[in-house]
């Protein structure tokens, strides 16, 4: 059986970090995984692992905008467009790995998740491939910083969710950031936030976006035009709570392997594996013991 961990999320979010800490906390768990690079604008230097599959062997943003005068983001359209056309190829590339983790690398443009009917297609192909395949979205913990930015953050993750229609899972990336001590200047550049406060976000609490009741914030989210926007907002979190968020600091193993460990639960990792039998034991193998 093999499996797929698609890792979206917006620019700057962490997901090439994510991928190299994930490939490092795999192999050193004695675990075969390899990196498959989906982003045709991707800088070779962000990689600590040479990708195992890479789309820029196929296509490449920087040839397309040179050839076909494309922008970036038209460019990176026509790039996923040239890749469902071409198929055969990604089949091919993946008919080398059996019983592997494969990590798809997914570029930033959220509109391939949130609209776009490019990640679908492509999730039913590896599912038709007999991939299990498992989609993780991430956003920095920056986002905590601005209640707005947080909330659009959750509605870009919702909507990446519906659109996939896959086995999902919300990270807070960037959690060594965070500090709940005042006197940490040097690792608090997103905000000191006590356990509590990061608790409201992580299972996201949609009355963050609700100033309090009789405040000056209050009195002029009242009079603003977004107000009835907010509302709905709101009312629409509280229906479908469907987003809540696991913190990851790649500094720490035991984070990452939390993370793991939700990935590998809902793809039901190792699952269908066969039970291996013990190799038979000769004089040999008591020599330690003597």
């Amino acid at each position: 059986m093999r499996y797929a961990v698609l890792v979206t999320g917006p620019a700057g979010a962490g997901k090439s970090t994510f991928c190299n800490g994930l490939m490092t906390h795999l192999q050193t768990s004695k675990r075969t995984a390899h990196l498959v690079n989906l982003d045709p604008a991707a800088n070779s230097d962000a990689f600590e692992y040479e990708p195992a599959i890479d789309i820029r062997d196929l296509i490449s943003l920087e040839d397309v905008m040179s050839e076909l005068n494309y922008g970036p983001n038209g460019g990176l359209v026509y790039c996923f467009e040239y890749l469902l056309e071409n198929m055969d190829w990604l089949e091919e590339e993946l008919g080398n790995y059996e019983d592997d983790y494969l990590i798809f690398d997914c570029p930033g443009q959220i509109e391939l998740y949130t609209h776009h009917p490019f990640l679908p297609a492509l999730v039913r192909h590896l599912q038709r491939l007999g991939l299990r395949t498992c989609g993780t979205y991430l956003i920095e913990s920056q986002f905590m910083e601005d209640k707005y930015k947080f909330f659009s953050g959750i509605l870009s993750a919702m909507s990446a969710m519906v659109n996939l229609e896959i086995s999902w899972i919300n990270i807070m990336s960037k959690m060594d950031l965070v500090t709940n001590n005042v006197d940490d200047m040097a690792s608090g550049r997103n905000g000191i936030r006590s356990r509590k406060d990061i608790s409201r976000f992580l299972d996201p609490d949609p009355l963050l976006l609700v100033s309090a009741p009789g405040s000056s914030d209050e009195k002029n989210e009242r009079n603003s035009k977004f107000h009835s926007l907010n509302q709905a907002i709101v009312q629409l979190i509280e229906d479908h709570p469907l987003v809540s968020f696991l913190p990851l600091n790649l500094t720490e193993p035991d984070s990452i392997e939390t993370v793991l460990s939700h990935i590998d639960f809902t793809m039901q990792y190792g699952e269908d594996e066969e039970p291996k039998e013990p190799h038979d034991l000769d004089d040999g193998d008591f020599a330690d013991m003597e």
